[in-house]
């Protein structure tokens, strides 16, 4: 098996929420469900030195993330009917929905917030890294939908060794599922220049 995953760049990425709404409209999502999520991030302030200077300690950043098709999911690990599974061919986890059973283990487990429970239908739901589109040779539709080219698909090696292994930076949780994600970090995630524990996420309802 070759596991894939997701490279994205902070650098690049402007908060415009192109790869969300490409992502929704591909897979006919409703207005409460999102596979894919731009998080806001942002904290500090302005302060006034001793010599009466200004000096910034403002930053802000944007996120997009969707399932990180984890090495050891915990949505897989904790399904009771075996509807999520790892693809054997591409490593990307995704959902049967004719075995869920609609529990919400899933939702409930995942530290990404990944999955979804749909109303509507009764089931769980999740970004699958547009499996059929990979299968036929093709990238997920956020990937190709991003106008400065922040995300990026493939082999996760590939990306790592390209990139490096960053995976976790703020409001992300520690990696504990060992996602298949890299993060390229632009200058206002560095962390010592900036006091990221303070910051918050400033769109809330649009990613919890």
């Amino acid at each position: 098996m070759t596991q894939y995953g997701f490279y994205f760049d902070t650098s690049r990425c402007t908060g415009c929420k192109t790869c969300e709404l490409v992502c929704k409209d591909y897979h006919d999502l409703g207005p409460d469900i999102l596979f894919r999520r731009i998080y806001d991030y942002e904290g500090g302030s302005w302060i006034k030195t001793d010599e009466g200077a200004w000096e910034k300690t403002a930053f802000n950043y944007h996120l997009s993330i969707s399932c990180n098709h984890c090495d050891d999911p915990a949505c897989v690990n904790n399904c009771p009917t075996g509807a999520m599974q790892k693809d054997d061919e591409t490593g990307l986890v995704n959902l049967d929905p004719a075995a869920c059973t609609g529990c919400e283990m899933c939702v409930k487990t995942c530290p990404y917030l990944a999955p979804r429970f749909d109303e509507t239908m009764g089931v769980a739901r999740k970004c699958d890294g547009c499996l059929a589109r990979v299968r036929n040779g093709e990238e997920p539709m956020c990937v190709g939908s991003c106008p400065l080219r922040a995300l990026e698909f493939g082999p996760i090696e590939e990306l790592r060794e390209k990139y490096g292994d960053v995976c976790q930076v703020p409001p992300l949780l520690e990696p504990t599922t060992k996602p298949n994600l890299v993060i390229g970090t632009c200058q206002a995630i560095d962390s010592d220049t900036y006091n990221l524990d303070e910051g918050y996420v400033a769109n809330p309802l649009e990613v919890i």
